[in-house]
């Protein structure tokens, strides 16, 4: 089957937070966005075909998830993407990946606690770890030979703190785009067991993987208590259907992560469009997404040969996974600040700045690729325009 990624649709005025609201962030409305991770391409026909389905049917009462249509399609989804025999027990179900890292976080620590995670960081880590009251214990990656790095005696000293209680993994890393090696994982998860810390892995890129690095689920290398929770939001592009679910190794843990939903938080009856989305993606939309991967690992190489081009100081690398493209600027010696008033106030281009994902985002812009060609070289454009008043 052959997909066209080259078609732009308008998304204004579909309620989306990265066109209709891009002045929230940036203070200005009508720039051209590539900001938040969600794409611009229409979601895999074979999700579009099944919700016209559903909706066709009429009637939108409460539902379940916890039956076989579901339950098969994510066993088969582990087994044909990354060769794993996922323990159905072990599934739970929440409206959100960030949701249910809350909820974990709630549940195996205490107010001032520390949180480790790796920096630069999804800045929703920060706000769901500061939020809840915990302590955000950073780690900062290491570029090295091109490749991002964890420091392994850094982190066992953070693990070995009394007060650390939980590793939060980001697997694949966002915003930096690196895919975890399977030595790694192996090396964390035995430091973790060692200073008795558990390990929640947010896996929700974990179908963007680019190169030739394979993705490797916590549960292939976990040790004693831990979550793995993920969703089909990103690799479909269908976030706005809300759903996530995931897998909690303990028994005790995952009835009180049910007692939490439910009782807690009232949260008993998914949202059954969603249900019924991630069982089509998971079915039968693997040629869609492999042909959608070729097409972002090209745009994130076009991006690549063009700053490299015209900059050729940067020597900007493609990313393990990921749509997003982490562009360090900073051996141009470019002031972030400036640099973002230029974009948004002269180019009318949004792009994250680096800072937003920590002080180690410092020189970086995170860019979304996900996106038609055309869309992408007119931000291209802009962006180099905006670095060229600073080094001419």
């Amino acid at each position: 089957m052959s997909f066209n990624f080259d078609v732009m649709v308008d998304r204004h005025g579909s309620w989306c937070t990265q066109w209709d609201f891009v002045a929230d962030r940036f203070g200005h409305p009508d720039l051209l966005p590539f900001t938040i991770s969600d794409m611009d391409f229409p979601t895999a026909p074979v999700i579009v075909t099944e919700l016209q389905k559903r909706i066709a049917h009429g009637v939108l009462g409460y539902s379940r998830w916890q039956h076989d249509d579901f339950l098969n399609a994510i066993a088969h989804w582990y087994q044909q993407r990354f060769n794993v025999a996922v323990e159905r027990q072990q599934i739970v179900y929440g409206p959100s990946v960030i949701y249910m890292v809350a909820q974990m976080l709630r549940h195996w620590s205490a107010p001032g606690d520390g949180v480790l995670i790796h920096t630069p960081a999804y800045d929703a880590f920060y706000k769901t770890i500061e939020g809840n009251q915990r302590k955000v214990m950073a780690l900062p990656l290491i570029c090295l030979d091109g490749e991002w790095q964890c420091d392994m005696e850094a982190l066992a000293h953070l693990l070995a703190r009394d007060e650390c209680k939980v590793m939060l993994l980001c697997n694949p890393h966002n915003p930096t785009g690196k895919v975890w090696r399977r030595a790694e994982l192996e090396q964390m998860a035995a430091l973790c067991q060692r200073h008795h810390v558990k390990v929640i892995s947010d896996e929700i890129h974990m179908d963007m993987v680019l190169g030739d690095v394979a993705h490797t689920p916590w549960m292939q290398v976990a040790r004693d208590r831990w979550a793995l929770f993920t969703s089909a939001s990103k690799s479909f592009n269908i976030p706005a259907l809300t759903g996530a679910y995931g897998f909690i190794s303990d028994e005790q843990d995952r009835d009180q992560w049910f007692y939490a939903l439910k009782s807690a938080d009232g949260l008993s009856s998914p949202a059954v469009l969603a249900v019924a989305a991630h069982i089509a993606a998971y079915r039968d939309g693997e040629a869609w997404l492999d042909a959608l991967r070729n097409y972002l690992r090209n745009n994130l190489l076009h991006i690549a040969e063009r700053l490299n081009r015209a900059f050729p100081a940067l020597n900007v690398a493609l990313p393990q996974a990921t749509y997003l493209a982490w562009i360090d600027l900073r051996p141009l010696q470019l002031d972030d600040r400036q640099l973002q008033q230029v974009l948004i106030e002269q180019q009318k281009v949004a792009i994250m700045p680096g800072y937003t994902y920590g002080t180690e985002g410092d020189g970086f812009l995170r860019l979304n690729a996900g996106c038609p060609r055309s869309k992408l070289d007119d931000g291209l454009d802009r962006l180099i325009a905006a670095i060229n008043t600073f080094t001419k």
